[in-house]
């Protein structure tokens, strides 16, 4: 094994190494590390894992748990390295005919790098892939001698509807990956979902930590469809890979003809002192620059669905926007409801996206557009565009739908748009985009309820008939924003379920989660710091008039850990009440660049329940000069005073309940805390 080549990125050091078989692999390592590694026992896998029809499959009881470190893969030989700026690409081919070009690419101000894999068929038989790697990594980790027992840990993050973003921490050895006493049979940690909810059990995240060194590897895919991570193990290291989900785990196989390419999704790379807490931050500077307005203004948003409830009329309507002129809403989006069918429930008529004038609009929707416009608001709009109702026209278009087996997939309750079709495209932007336009709206929420499954009818395979569908759904969002200038794009699906990377880079926020009215909302809230920016996850605070104003103060304070969105009864609040909460929106708004430009970090005691929690939390957040605390006790047994480290010598504001203290001295944020369920945020700068 030796040195072939290595590059500085900002903090972070990117080094290639080249065995004696031609094999390449890479690793990447905090700068200040270097020079740190002792001598490992270990073979570094190539940085390109790929396998296809007809290839052998692994060894080491590996076959039908991975189809990664296979003689395909050892076959990839290096060919080539260049660097065009802050990019480099590195060929690899096996002489076949299968040739690779494996890209890292940085940007200043970035503490990651973007990695993808193209794969082009040089030879004269078509190749249909069944496993390509977006990035493999090797080496882990190079600072603990020998199998670093002990020292490293898992971190993944796990999701489900109303529960998204739990962090999963497990020993190495806990998690079964520890080497074998000869290094013969392989260890293997792989996860992923399947379908087009890529947030439906996991996030698309990895991240392993040395904890005697002090150093954590964190990567994310950008994957809308079906995806996997892998972290393996033969001998003294680990090797961290994400893909697209392979023919084993996936059901995805792809034929690429001779003079054809195929790229994968792109993954997100980082490595730094400190743990999945500090790492984790670090991947988001990605998603920041990828972002559609990533200067633009945090809006104070009101979503009328817990108000109506799915009957959204003019009158209704009529009645919010008046209690809610003058008070600095930005936004008034109407939710689902308004295609509403007389004698039917909201979710059994989505589809033909008709609004219903005889009962609801009579007026039109438009005129209930330019009424929220003339109250100060701008007016928003809810649909779910990729799938269809029973009640609908098009539920019983089976030309324009999706099918696997011959058969449309029919989820009891919805069916789902063929969005690889152009006339699938051409009747979204005459019902989606030529209503938005025709009645004047500036923002949509974009719903999607239910799971696609494996795949859809392909040449190939079902796997790449969703590959290839959500990739139609990815163009959707972006001609939307094209064909209605100005519009504000909303991601929702069922709550989370698609907060993944190239979906946040085309929309401008998207809904945290669908636990609207739980005491857990700040817990996930919280957690989901570590895989979206704040500036991204809209949080909803419902308001009530049976509310205690220390509730209201509670589900306020919640929303200061992202887009701040109320709803609810608020035609009935008293006048106490609205103190409260235009005490909460002009905090907001003096806060909220911290929220839009700020690095979390993370504080508490919580018991294992996020549904009952118990405890209490804080987060950190710091932009430049500016600090913001934001803390919630729950249930059961908590401190009766807490002191966090903040970067600040002075309190500029502070919003709680009454009986809650706060002191600043010597860097030291000590807050009192003094019942269960409260809230308290503090505003503090650094002179």
């Amino acid at each position: 094994m030796k040195h072939y080549s290595e590059y500085t990125f900002g903090d972070m050091l990117l080094a290639y190494d080249l065995d004696d078989s031609g094999c390449m692999s890479m690793m990447l390592v905090p700068a200040e590390m270097e020079g740190r590694v002792p001598e490992k026992e270990y073979r570094p896998e190539s940085l390109v894992q790929l396998h296809a029809r007809g290839d052998q499959f692994p060894n080491g009881y590996g076959n039908g748990s991975t189809l990664a470190g296979t003689t395909a893969s050892g076959a990839m030989k290096f060919v080539s390295q260049e660097r065009e700026g802050n990019t480099v690409t590195t060929t690899v081919a096996d002489g076949n005919g299968r040739t690779v070009h494996h890209r890292v690419s940085w940007a200043e101000g970035l503490e990651a790098v973007t990695v993808a894999c193209v794969f082009e068929n040089r030879g004269e038989k078509p190749v249909m892939l069944d496993l390509l790697s977006s990035v493999n990594l090797s080496g882990i980790t190079p600072f603990t001698e020998g199998d670093a027992a002990g020292a490293l840990y898992l971190h993944r993050i796990r999701s489900m509807w109303s529960a998204e973003g739990r962090l999963q921490t497990e020993s190495i050895e806990e998690a079964m990956l520890e080497r074998s006493w000869t290094g013969h049979a392989l260890r293997l940690c792989k996860y992923g979902q399947t379908g087009s909810m890529p947030v439906k059990g996991w996030f698309p995240f990895a991240a392993l930590e040395d904890r005697k060194a002090g150093v954590t590897w964190a990567m994310q895919l950008a994957c809308p469809s079906s995806w996997q991570m892998e972290i393996r193990r033969k001998d003294d290291c680990l090797n961290m890979m994400a893909s697209l989900a392979d023919g084993d785990f996936g059901h995805w196989m792809k034929t690429v003809r001779p003079g054809e390419r195929f790229e994968t999704p792109e993954a997100f790379l980082t490595a730094g002192m400190g743990g999945v807490d500090a790492v984790s931050q670090r991947l988001l500077t990605v998603q920041r620059r990828n972002m559609p307005q990533p200067e633009a203004e945090l809006p104070v948003m009101f979503n009328e669905y817990c108000t109506t409830w799915g009957n959204p009329t003019h009158a209704n309507l009529k009645r919010i926007a008046e209690c809610l002129d003058g008070r600095g809403m930005e936004f008034l989006v109407i939710d689902a409801g308004w295609y509403r069918k007389p004698g039917e429930g909201w979710s059994d008529c989505g589809g033909d996206w008709i609004p219903e004038e005889k009962e609801m609009f009579p007026e039109g929707l438009k005129a209930t557009a330019d009424m929220i416009r003339a109250h100060g608001m701008k007016p928003g709009l809810w649909f779910e565009p990729e799938t269809c109702a029973p009640g609908s026209d098009l539920f019983r278009r089976e030309d324009l739908l999706l099918k696997r087996d011959g058969r449309v997939i029919d989820t009891d309750g919805r069916r789902f748009l063929d969005l690889r079709k152009e006339e699938v495209h051409a009747y979204l932007r005459e019902r989606v985009a030529g209503l938005l336009k025709r009645c004047g709206f500036e923002y949509i929420k974009i719903d999607y309820n239910d799971c696609i499954g494996m795949g859809c009818d392909d040449p190939d395979s079902i796997g790449e008939g969703l590959r290839r569908n959500m990739q139609g759904t990815l163009r959707f969002f972006r001609e939307l924003r094209e064909a209605v200038p100005g519009l504000t794009i909303e991601n929702c699906s069922s709550g989370g379920h698609r907060l993944e990377p190239s979906l946040m880079a085309v929309s401008d926020m998207a809904s945290f989660s669908d636990a609207h009215e739980c005491p857990e909302i700040p817990v996930i809230a919280a957690a989901l710091h570590r895989v979206i920016l704040p500036a991204q996850s809209q949080i909803w605070a419902v308001l009530q008039a049976s509310d205690s104003i220390r509730r209201i103060n509670y589900s306020l304070i919640n929303t200061f850990l992202g887009v701040m969105c109320l709803s609810g009864d608020v035609t009935r609040l008293s006048e106490e009440q609205w103190k409260k909460v235009e005490e909460g929106t002009d905090f907001y708004r003096q806060v909220r660049r911290i929220i839009r430009d700020g690095r979390s970090a993370f504080f508490g005691e919580m018991g294992d329940s996020w549904r009952h929690p118990e405890g209490w939390q804080a987060v950190v957040r710091t932009a430049g000069a500016e600090t913001l605390a934001v803390i919630h006790t729950f249930g059961g047994e908590f401190p009766g005073e807490i002191r966090l480290p903040v970067k600040a010598d002075r309190i500029l504001r502070v919003m709680c309940s009454e009986g809650n203290e706060t002191a600043l001295e010597d860097g030291v944020l000590t807050v009192r805390l003094t019942a269960p369920f409260e809230a308290v945020a503090v505003h503090l700068g650094q002179s």
